[in-house]
């Protein structure tokens, strides 16, 4: 037996490792694992994070637990953000499979790690933090090479259907996320980092045996100011982004606090200084001549705009699923996390069904039409959701949600052809590394501006709805005082984490001395949606406004990119 499984993974490797169509499609199916991983990873915790806290002990709606609430959510997000473009141009440096199957161990042991949470409490939050980083350090490497990996393996002509497969799985995964966190959940929270395990044990050896680098290594030495000045200054902005959600004060937000002013000049800045310093350096972390590459700099813009939109989209649907349809329609608000999941079903169905075909036409037609039209079907189809009632029918909803699945995957995996095209090969690992950027800070991007359009929305009528709501239940007045002046971004975190803010708000004791029938409807599924639901949609279509005019600024950018370009073909030409 032992003979038979050495003399088959043998011929596995022999098969892999020789040229033909072998290696492409087994370097599809590795590296479209791990991208799927990734971003699975990115959005699970999401939908989780209630039974996450439940299972440490911990209320993440106290003002002293937001912190840990908001980089339980975001610090995945950021590392991810911040080092793919260096762990690209490491795997240009120092091989691509190498870097990748690195990436694939990383985050297989900071998957282990999380399933064995010690403790409870803060401890237990500051661990699953620290952990979640180390993850996300994984995941940069698999984002930040497997394009690139993809790009040396495929000839030019096939590389749409291979970038559209990998790209749809990255995006699509970002949804599936959110369902599969949503059913393990139920079981139990731990659950939630196992599922990675042993995808991870199993793509890290299938990696290591037959992934290999297709073209010589031409080692540069390391550009470290580049580096440090690149990862400093983004990590500055998304910490100002992160934290300017957070009440100030008296004001809503954040946004003119000395600490999240100085975090957004300091990280302008130094991202000032590592343009200065790659201008300057003999091999720069990033060759920023690659920007005046048209297709390479219209299609990064293309994908900023799209990746902020999308992620406004996906954090916007949660709220409204979880903090309005779902209870209104009888669901309990400890469900509505695994319920919100599957009712999103449809987007990511229209993902699975343009991405892979747009890429295989885009080989053919080039990135432009498909790249287009996908952000201009996208952008009809935010500005048909807001149309839509608080209290939908579910029909015309999922109809909706599949149109924008639909249009972007019309549009993902031909940008990042085209992106990916548009490369010198010996450059492809920054380049690959430069489009995750885009994503990832984009995801980052959307939750300060679009948490940030709703609170606006909420804040100038939320209050007085729950003052008049709680008044007409026999609410003693100083504790509606009290519940109409929390914050708003503590209602709209405890709507989007399927809590029923009602029994969180109104004290124990002030809800056990009122009579039973205004009791029943202060902690029932229709009293929290009904108060929130016209501030809600008010902010929501500011959200899906701004959301549309992305995605036309995107449609744009995307035409912008010219014809069908790939630059070993022009270099030849």
């Amino acid at each position: 037996m032992i003979r038979r499984i050495a003399r088959f993974v043998s011929d596995l490797r022999n098969r892999a490792r020789s040229e033909g169509p072998h290696y492409q499609w087994i370097a599809l199916s590795n590296t479209t694992l791990g991208v799927l991983m990734a971003s699975i990873n990115g959005s699970i915790v999401v939908i989780s994070l209630p039974a996450i806290f439940r299972g440490i002990g911990l209320d993440p709606l106290q003002p002293a637990n937001i912190d840990y609430l908001l980089w339980m959510l975001m610090g995945y997000l950021v590392c991810t953000a911040v080092l793919v473009v260096t762990f690209g141009r490491l795997g240009d440096l120092f091989g691509r499979a190498r870097m990748y199957n690195l990436g694939f161990a990383v985050f297989t042991i900071a998957s282990v790690a999380l399933a064995l949470t010690p403790g409870r409490g803060v401890s237990a939050a500051l661990y699953l933090i620290g952990m979640r980083v180390v993850q996300g350090v994984g995941g940069a490497f698999l984002m930040a090479n497997s394009a690139a990996i993809l790009t040396d393996a495929f000839p030019s002509d096939k590389r749409g259907l291979a970038l559209g497969i990998n790209s749809v799985a990255g995006i699509a995964g970002s949804f599936l996320g959110l369902l599969l966190g949503g059913f393990l959940a139920v079981i139990g929270w731990r659950l939630v980092f196992w599922v990675s395990v042993p995808i991870g044990v199993f793509g890290t050896a299938w990696a290591y045996l037959v992934l290999r680098d297709v073209r010589e290594l031409q080692p540069h030495p390391i550009d470290w100011w580049g580096n440090l000045t690149f990862a400093a200054g983004l990590i500055l902005i998304l910490l100002g982004i992160t934290y300017g959600i957070q009440p100030y004060g008296a004001a809503v937000m954040s946004w003119e606090s000395p600490a999240v002013l100085g975090y957004l000049f300091g990280g302008a800045a130094l991202l000032g200084i590592f343009i200065a310093v790659e201008r300057r350096v003999r091999a720069p972390m990033f060759d920023l001549s690659l920007f005046r590459i048209r297709a390479f700099a219209a299609g990064n813009a293309a994908s900023l705009l799209s990746s902020i939109g999308r992620g406004g989209l996906q954090f916007m649907l949660i709220v409204w699923l979880q903090g309005i349809w779902l209870p209104l329609h009888g669901y309990s608000f400890e469900s509505t996390p695994l319920w919100a999941g599957i009712f999103m079903l449809p987007l990511t169905v229209g993902f699975l069904v343009a991405g892979p075909l747009s890429g295989y036409l885009s080989d053919r037609y080039g990135a432009r039409p498909f790249a287009t039209g996908g952000m201009l079907l996208g952008a009809l189809s935010f500005i048909l959701l807001m149309l839509l009632p608080a209290n939908f029918p579910y029909w015309i909803f999922g109809s909706m949600i599949f149109l924008n699945g639909i249009g972007s995957g019309l549009f993902a995996a031909p940008n990042t052809t085209g992106i990916m095209n548009a490369v010198p090969s010996r450059e492809r690992g920054q380049a690959s590394g430069m489009r995750a950027t885009t994503m990832n800070a984009g995801m980052v991007l959307s939750i300060g501006i679009f948490f940030s359009l709703i609170i606006v929305g909420l804040a100038s009528s939320l209050p007085q709805a729950i003052t008049a709501g709680l008044s007409a239940e026999h609410v003693p007045a100083p504790v509606v005082h009290r519940v109409a002046s929390v914050p708003v971004v503590s209602s709209l975190f405890a709507a989007f984490l399927g809590y029923n803010p009602m029994e969180t708000l109104i004290p124990a004791r002030t809800l056990a001395s009122l009579p039973a029938q205004d009791r029943r409807t202060l902690v029932g599924t229709a009293f929290f949606p009904r108060l929130i639901a016209k501030p809600f949609m008010d902010g929501l279509s500011i959200a899906f406004t701004f959301a549309a005019f992305l995605f036309l600024l995107a449609a744009i950018a995307s035409w912008l990119r010219g014809k069908r370009y790939v630059h070993e073909e022009a270099s030849v030409a």
